[in-house]
């Protein structure tokens, strides 16, 4: 009871926006794999307090939620410490936030938030709007001077790393303020969007990326944003890899990487490591199903970045997904090793690898004699055309 007495004694001596710094950087370790000694007893007590649904998932309290409103799209669950190209960590706005309202624009920020809670309680959703959306722009401003020089930016650095230790939100502080240049530009591009894409066919390849193109034009920087919205109407994640593929002068790797989307393999591969992680997460608390849900998912991206990029393995891009692989397949072992081995474990099925059966093999079989076909019609194109 002296125990529980002095840490309640703890909590109340922090900041309600230090509390709900820690909370989230408790299940961002949690989430991490590291465990942290009466930390489920601190986050059950946390979340009573900020979250009266009990939700595992950070929301941000009213001022900063305007703030980040932007943002919300681009946002994903969970602590993935790799780098998520056109994504950002929901777990590190609430240290953003503190960082933003002691260290950055104390004074501003203070302002901001009092001019937001008189506005929402005046009922006023325009003006809050219009508050916001100011204070994004002094926010922006006082961030490209902050982060001008290699100086000022580590110092930034080392400041943020006073309110958590995650090693991605600086780089989401970075994503942040891309965002915010873009204005409504994201949400316009998004709006033209199809509402759901099952299959991400030619005619779908080709319309999309007359979107992107223009959006590319005017916003560059912004580029993986957009390709993250699109990501998020995909059924099939991995499908995004199609608009690198469609566009490459052939399947062999080096193509793919000379054209304008390439960058879409490596948010294939960020999201193959968030349900590497995610698959951690379910064995951990014995969640079979999902796991094995998300262990078909697995080798459904694994299968089709190999069909579809020749020569990966040899590349950054087939080093990357090994090293992946290796990791998922150390967990499935470990998972399988606890049963004996006359009990089947459902991991262990081979009809999760769907293309490891026969008519998954005769599919591979015809992908590559197609292939060979185009690749033999653009030869002889290519010859007629020089004679």
């Amino acid at each position: 009871m002296d125990e529980i007495d002095r840490l309640s004694e703890f909590l109340q001596r922090l900041t309600p926006l230090s509390r709900s710094c820690l909370l989230s950087e408790l299940e961002r370790l949690e989430l991490c794999g590291i465990d942290m000694p009466g930390s489920a007893d601190i986050q059950a007590r946390l979340r009573a307090e900020f979250r009266k649904d009990g939700s595992t998932q950070a929301r941000a309290t009213s001022p900063s939620r305007y703030f980040f409103a932007p943002l919300e799209l681009l946002l994903i669950d969970g602590a993935p410490e790799h780098a998520n190209m056109g994504r950002i960590s929901r777990n590190t706005l609430t240290p953003i936030w503190e960082w933003i309202c002691r260290d950055l624009l104390p004074t501003m920020a203070r302002d901001y938030i009092k001019a937001i809670g008189d506005q929402v309680a005046a009922n006023n959703p325009k003006e809050v709007q219009k508050i916001a959306s100011t204070f994004q722009t002094k926010v922006v401003k006082v961030l490209e001077s902050t982060l001008a020089s290699p100086e000022s930016a580590e110092a930034a650095r080392a400041k943020l790393a006073q309110y958590t230790a995650s090693r991605t939100a600086f780089d989401d502080v970075l994503k942040m303020l891309q965002v915010l240049r873009c204005g409504d530009a994201l949400p316009k591009f998004n709006e033209k969007l199809p509402e759901r894409i099952a299959k991400l066919d030619d005619s779908q390849v080709a319309q999309i990326t007359l979107q992107l193109d223009a959006f590319k034009k005017a916003h560059p920087q912004a580029l993986p944003f957009a390709l993250a919205l699109v990501a998020r109407r995909l059924k099939t994640s991995w499908q995004l890899v199609r608009l690198a593929t469609r566009a490459a002068a052939s399947k062999a790797a080096a193509d793919v990487a000379a054209t304008p989307y390439a960058c879409v393999v490596h948010m294939v591969l960020d999201r193959l490591d968030d349900k590497r992680l995610a698959l951690r997460v379910a064995l951990r608390n014995n969640r079979v199903l999902i796991a094995r849900d998300l262990l078909a998912d697995i080798y459904d991206t694994e299968y089709a970045l190999k069909v579809r990029i020749d020569g990966i393995e040899q590349c950054e891009w087939g080093v990357r997904l090994q090293q992946l692989m290796d990791a998922i397949a150390a967990l499935v072992t470990a998972e399988v090793s606890r049963f004996p081995d006359n009990v089947g474990h459902i991991l262990g099925s081979r009809r999760l690898r769907s293309h490891d059966t026969l008519g998954g093999k005769l599919s591979y079989l015809a992908w590559k004699g197609r292939d060979a076909m185009q690749d033999g019609a653009a030869a002889f194109r290519k010859l007629i055309g020089q004679t």
